[in-house]
């Protein structure tokens, strides 16, 4: 039997949080499992995950093969200060980012693209107007 430790997902609809299960290749993502090693929510920002390591290892050892998304929560949760440091440099970039955002505001404040766009749909509109008349003489 072909084992897998995977995702399985839980929660609402936009809302989603998983658990990591060990399950049969072969059955659906949400059916039947062996059984459950942790839970990850994406939404919550920071350490967001939770592994049973020693079972994981356990599993890895008898031939089940982690997905690519339990891969990557394995090797968080089994360096969490690597983590971290990956986390604050991403968040190092995002704050350097704002000096692009005035770039885009400024581009809504031009104006004058703005009305040129609905002229144009709208002289579209004025010879379908005038083919209509035409048809309905000639018919």
């Amino acid at each position: 039997m072909a084992v897998a430790i995977r995702l399985r997902r839980e929660g609402a609809l936009n809302r989603p949080y998983f658990k990591v299960v060990v399950a049969d290749k072969r059955s659906p993502r949400d059916g039947k499992f062996i059984e459950i090693l942790g839970t990850y929510d994406p939404k919550k920002p920071g350490n967001n995950s939770t592994l049973k390591l020693d079972r994981v290892e356990y599993w890895i050892s008898k031939g089940a093969q982690p997905s690519d998304t339990v891969r990557s929560l394995i090797k968080k949760n089994k360096n969490p200060e690597a983590a971290a440091k990956k986390a604050a440099a991403a968040e190092a970039k995002k704050a350097a980012r704002p000096k692009a955002a005035p770039k885009t505001e400024a581009a809504p404040a031009a104006e004058s693209p703005a009305p040129a766009a609905p002229a144009a749909a709208t002289a579209p509109a004025a010879p379908a107007a005038e083919a209509t008349p035409e048809e309905k003489p000639a018919g």
